[in-house]
């Protein structure tokens, strides 16, 4: 590899694009961003070196992450390469070694363990983790200590293979308690055959192996072949290991599908992202493993994915490289990565992304989990303390606010009008304060009316003694629900409280959202990596999500609901038997008051109710 380096000074502490721009090579290579101490700011590849570095220093259209970097640029340093595949290798070359902070980073870097087999004449199964020095055979990778150790515990149950240090099974001059519970065969004092053993040690290597009908179908066979031979005790013995192997099947759902392959799903939020693995070998689901990679600002998904997966595979050469890779976003420098994986690692690999059967629920599987990993992450009682300490600072209050009440209205076209009321604290969501608020006599689709109704409806009980008052109070909207917000809080003089108004912004995108403090003439922002605006989204979102709730119940009860239901006396039983004897609502109410008093259980007077209620205007 031929890389040629070129370095633009500071001067004088001032970089100048236009003259770095006038010198810098259109070639493939990596660029290297520092900032005035020196200190490496981030690396980045580019098959076009002056025009992917010109696009850092346009006017207009700049991501606030990247303007952020660009405020911080004094110097940056390019080494060209002969090709894009060898720029990404170096790129990842220098990534792991000086960990970037506006690079997007995958913080652990833990190779994953091994089942080990040594090669002895009874041999050991165990947990290996770090180099592949010692004689024998290693299966996996596994995802995590935990995934192998459930499958130990299978294979010492079902095969009684040992688990023991060599050392202790040299020393041994009588069965351990593993042989009492029958975990274990006893080779160590002679209590089992060599070829016994190594037929036990050949059923768990078809097991490590994926192969686990085929095993399951031998050992069928060898229990009816042992039924046959009136030797009932090893068909016994072979019955209980293909019951147990049964059972593993049955719970392992994603069990059926074939090849080597790792799911890898990417989900981003306002405040972090997750990447979780789900590791998939001979077929057989062997576990998955959730990674937080440290993101400055909220970024793509599929930007989340190329930075995982190039620091995974290029980053450590001993980890195994599947033949296939199962996304959940699509990135166009894919084909880039491949490259750059062939050429590293020297072996084929696909990346798909839609895809059938198994795969795409191991596909959904990786993305669910991703999901309420991210969840659980951000709820997380630390990193929601943090986020309070950070909008008691961007607040300027002199004290971390206690309870944080949010409003949100939600409706289809003005129908069933719901609002929502979240409550948060410093040790997260309060959902036994959480309240929705019917919306009745309002014009459909008037937001600000349902608005003054809801907040009406809360603060009222306040003025009256009941509830708790919020620090803040947060109103999903601009600056007329912020307005709305403070005529009902003077109406019923509820004592001071900030008010926070939060509006998408002009974007209509996360991270870009205007903030009004107690009126619209304070007006602000916050940087779209900051924790106080990641506290704030993540209870409007909440907020949302309970409207949303709320509404979509309401309007399915509103569509469920028969007319049957508003008549005095009718009951779900009655009602039951009424549409079951005329077949339906629609031939009951083209029924005259006569025929409905012939129903089962209806009387005349009940009779001209019904026949009222359902053709009453």
């Amino acid at each position: 590899m031929a890389w040629l380096m070129q370095s633009v000074d500071v001067n004088n502490g001032a970089f100048d694009p236009a003259e770095f721009l006038k010198t810098c090579s259109s070639r493939p290579g990596v660029y290297r961003m520092l900032d005035l101490a020196g200190r490496l700011l981030y690396v980045g590849k580019a098959k076009n070196l002056k025009k992917r570095l010109a696009s850092y220093f346009r006017q207009t259209g700049l991501a606030p992450k990247t303007a952020a970097l660009v405020a911080k640029i004094a110097q940056i340093e390019t080494t060209i390469t002969a090709n894009e595949t060898e720029a990404l290798l170096l790129e990842q070359t220098l990534i792991k070694e000086w960990r970037p902070p506006y690079n997007i980073l995958l913080r652990d870097d833990k190779s994953y363990p091994y089942v080990f087999l040594s090669d002895a004449e009874f041999p050991r199964l165990s947990l290996h983790r770090g180099a592949k020095k010692a004689k024998g055979r290693y299966f996996g990778p596994y995802p995590s200590a935990g995934a192998i150790r459930e499958s130990l515990h299978l294979l010492q149950k079902t095969f009684l293979v040992r688990q023991c240090e060599d050392s202790y099974f040299k020393n041994r001059t009588r069965p351990c308690l593993q042989y009492q519970i029958k975990r274990c065969k006893a080779p160590c004092v002679g209590l089992v055959d060599a070829d016994e053993y190594a037929e036990d040690i050949r059923h768990s290597v078809m097991f490590l192996e994926g192969r686990s009908n085929q095993l399951s179908s031998e050992l069928v066979a060898g229990m009816e072949q042992a039924s046959a031979q009136l030797d009932f005790e090893r068909a016994a013995i072979l019955r209980d290991q293909s019951a147990l192997l049964r059972r593993v099947q049955d719970q392992q759902s994603m069990d059926g599908g074939s090849g080597d392959v790792d799911i890898v799903a990417a989900r981003v939020n306002p405040g972090g992202a997750c990447v979780h693995l789900v590791t998939v070998r001979g077929g057989r689901v062997l576990g998955s493993k959730n990674y937080f990679p440290q993101v400055a600002i909220e970024e793509e998904t599929s930007d989340v994915l190329l930075a995982f997966l190039a620091q995974y595979y290029l980053g450590n050469q001993e980890r195994e490289l599947p033949s296939e890779l199962i996304v959940n976003a699509v990135h166009e420098d894919f084909p880039v990565l491949v490259a750059a994986l062939q050429s590293a690692r020297g072996r084929q690999l696909v990346i798909s992304h839609r895809v059938r059967g198994n795969r795409a629920r191991w596909q959904q599987l990786a993305v669910t989990n991703a999901e309420q990993a991210l969840s659980a992450r951000l709820s997380d009682r630390q990193h929601l303390a943090a986020r309070f300490e950070a909008l008691t600072e961007a607040l300027q209050l002199e004290e971390a606010p206690q309870r944080l009440e949010c409003f949100d209205i939600s409706h289809s076209s003005g129908e069933a009008t719901v609002a929502s009321c979240v409550v948060f604290g410093p040790e997260g969501a309060l959902k036994s304060d959480y309240r929705r608020y019917n919306i009745e006599g309002v014009s459909a689709g008037d937001d600000y009316a349902a608005m003054h109704q809801a907040l009406t409806r809360r603060f009222s009980k306040l003025a009256e003694g009941e509830g708790k008052l919020p620090d803040i109070l947060l109103v999903d909207g601009g600056k007329g629900q912020l307005n709305m917000a403070r005529e009902v809080l003077e109406e019923l003089s509820v004592p001071d409280m900030l008010l926070l108004g939060v509006a998408k912004g002009v974007t209509r995108k996360p991270g870009f959202e205007l903030l009004y403090l107690n009126d619209a003439a304070h007006e602000f922002t916050l940087p779209a990596d900051s924790p106080a605006l990641h506290l704030i989204q993540q209870i409007r979102d909440e907020a949302h999500r309970f409207a949303i709730t709320g509404h979509r119940a309401r309007r399915g009860k509103a569509r469920r609901t028969s007319t049957l239901e508003d008549v005095a006396g009718v009951g779900p039983k009655r009602r039951r038997d009424l549409l079951k004897h005329f077949g339906g609502l629609q031939e009951l109410t083209r029924a005259s008051v006569e025929e409905i008093a012939k129903a089962p259980g209806i009387s005349k007077k009940l009779a001209d109710l019904i026949y009222a209620t359902l053709h009453s205007e």
